[in-house]
C-alpha cells in the first residue's frame, strides 16, 4: 500500500464531508466524524496493525517515530496542503492507532463561531487569567484561538503560547507572537513557562493545564501583570476552581486560593451541540470574577457559584441552563439534547 497516497485521499474525504475527526485503528475502516457523530468509510478496506503503523509513519517525523515506539503514544501536530491536524498517537491491544483533529487554516472570530460578544472584553484586560473550559472535543483551543488572533489585530503586544502539539498557526499583526511546541521548542510547559518571565511577555496562552505547577506558574504570571488564557478539562466554573485548588497539596491551598482569588478574571465552559439544520452550535457558562465570586473562592464556598452564575445576568455572566433553553426556544436543538448538555436537569425543567 502506497501509505501517502492512501493518506492524503483520507485527509480529502474528511474535508469534503466536512468532519472534525479522523480515525484508523486496525481492524475497522478508516473513520471520520461529522457533525458529531462518526462514520466509518465503507469504501475503504479495514485497516491491519501494518497499515496503521504505515499511516503514522507517514505523519510523524522519524524522530517523533522512534519517540512513539518507545514510549507508546504521541502528540503531534501535522500540515497537510488543504488543511492542518493534531494528532494522538497511541497502541491499543498492540497495534499503533491514530486521532487526528482537523485544525482549520482560518481563524474564525468570536462572532464567527456564534459566541458571545462579551467575551472579546476579555481579550482587551492588560492582565489576569482567563479559562476556557469543557470536555474533550467541544471547541476549547477554536475559542482561544479567536481571542488571541482578536489581541494579534488590535494590540501591539508580545504573545507567547505554549503547546502540546501547536494547532493554529497565527500570523503576526500588530503584536508579535512566538508559538512554542514542548519537545519541539522546549522540553515541557513548566520549563517553558519559567523562561516566559525573561522574554518581555505581555500574553501567554498554555495550550493545558497540566499539573499543580503550570497552575502555580499561570496564576503567577496572571498576578504579576500578565494576561494569562488556558483551558481545562471541567464541566463548569465551579468545577474548575475546585479542580485548580484540589491539584496542589493541602499545607498549599490556602495560599493558592487567595491567589486565584485575585487574579481569576472569568471562566468560559463550553459544549457543541447538535444542530436541528445541521452541524453543530455552542453552548455556554460565563463566570465573571467579581467581588462576591472572589470571597466565595476565599471563603471555600465554591458550591455556591453556581448560584452567582444564575443571578449575575445583569454583570454579563451566562448560565448554562438558560443559553440551553433560548437554544430550544429558537429551534436550534432539540429538548433532549438540551437536557443531554445540562449539569442541572431541574433548573433546566423550570426555563424551558
Amino acid at each position: 500500500m502506497d501509505y501517502k497516497k492512501e493518506l492524503i485521499k483520507f485527509i480529502e474525504s474528511l474535508v469534503k464531508e466536512g468532519g472534525s475527526d479522523l480515525h484508523f485503528v486496525s481492524g475497522s475502516n478508516p473513520t471520520i466524524r461529522v457533525s458529531g457523530t462518526l462514520t466509518p468509510l465503507l469504501k475503504e478496506k479495514k485497516l491491519t496493525g501494518d497499515d496503521t503503523l504505515g499511516l503514522i509513519s507517514e505523519l510523524l517525523t522519524p524522530e517523533q517515530k522512534e519517540y512513539f515506539l518507545k514510549n507508546r503514544e504521541i502528540d503531534f501536530s501535522y500540515a497537510h496542503e488543504s488543511a492542518r491536524f493534531r494528532g494522538n498517537g497511541y497502541f491499543q491491544q498492540g497495534t499503533a492507532a491514530v486521532a487526528l483533529r482537523l485544525v482549520p487554516k482560518e481563524i474564525k472570530t468570536v462572532a464567527e463561531l456564534g459566541l458571545p460578544p462579551i467575551l472579546e472584553n476579555f481579550a482587551q484586560r492588560e492582565q489576569g487569567f482567563f479559562l476556557v473550559v469543557g470536555p474533550v472535543g467541544q471547541g476549547k483551543s477554536t475559542t482561544l484561538a479567536s481571542l488571541i488572533n482578536l489581541i494579534n489585530e488590535q494590540r501591539t503586544e508580545h504573545i507567547v503560547t505554549i503547546e502540546d502539539p501547536i494547532e493554529y498557526i497565527f500570523e503576526n499583526k500588530r503584536s508579535m507572537i512566538d508559538q512554542r511546541e514542548v519537545r519541539i521548542d522546549t522540553r515541557s510547559f513548566q520549563t517553558a513557562l519559567k523562561a516566559v518571565f525573561r522574554q518581555d511577555v505581555d500574553v501567554i496562552m498554555i495550550g493545558e493545564m497540566r499539573g499543580p505547577e503550570t497552575m502555580a506558574a499561570a496564576v503567577t504570571a496572571a498576578e504579576t501583570g500578565h494576561l494569562v488564557f488556558s483551558t481545562l478539562h471541567t464541566n463548569n466554573a465551579a468545577q474548575t476552581i475546585d479542580r485548580i485548588i484540589d491539584a496542589f497539596p493541602a499545607n498549599q491551598q490556602d495560599q493558592i486560593r487567595l491567589q486565584l482569588a485575585a487574579s481569576l478574571a472569568g471562566i468560559f465552559s463550553q459544549r457543541l451541540v447538535p444542530r436541528v439544520s445541521g452541524g453543530l452550535v455552542p453552548a455556554y457558562e460565563l463566570l465573571i470574577n467579581n467581588k462576591a465570586v472572589a470571597n466565595l473562592i476565599r471563603e471555600k464556598r465554591s458550591h455556591e457559584i453556581n448560584t452567582v452564575i444564575e443571578t449575575g445576568l445583569e454583570d454579563g455572566m451566562i448560565d448554562m441552563n438558560r443559553n440551553l433553553s433560548d437554544l430550544v426556544r429558537r429551534g436550534e436543538i432539540t429538548v433532549e439534547n438540551a437536557y443531554a448538555r445540562s449539569l442541572n436537569s431541574q433548573a433546566l425543567d423550570r426555563l424551558l
